[in-house]
């Protein structure tokens, strides 16, 4: 998923839900310049949702 975030920040949205986002993420990307700023935000982006999925988990955990 790492690896789409890179290369296909956009896709990277759309897999995961984020139609909006995914949008955005496209008209930044049309550009050269704008592609390596996409890439950091999608790969960041996934970095945080992963984190928020691991500490949900640990908030469920402690709860029982």
């Amino acid at each position: 998923m790492t690896l789409i975030a890179i290369f296909f920040p956009c896709i990277s949205f759309v897999l995961r839900g984020k139609i909006l986002t995914a949008l955005l993420c496209l008209i930044l990307q049309i550009t050269l310049i704008g592609w390596i700023p996409a890439a950091i935000w999608a790969v960041v982006s996934l970095q945080n949702s992963r984190a928020e999925r691991r500490n949900n988990k640990l908030i469920k955990a402690m709860r029982k």
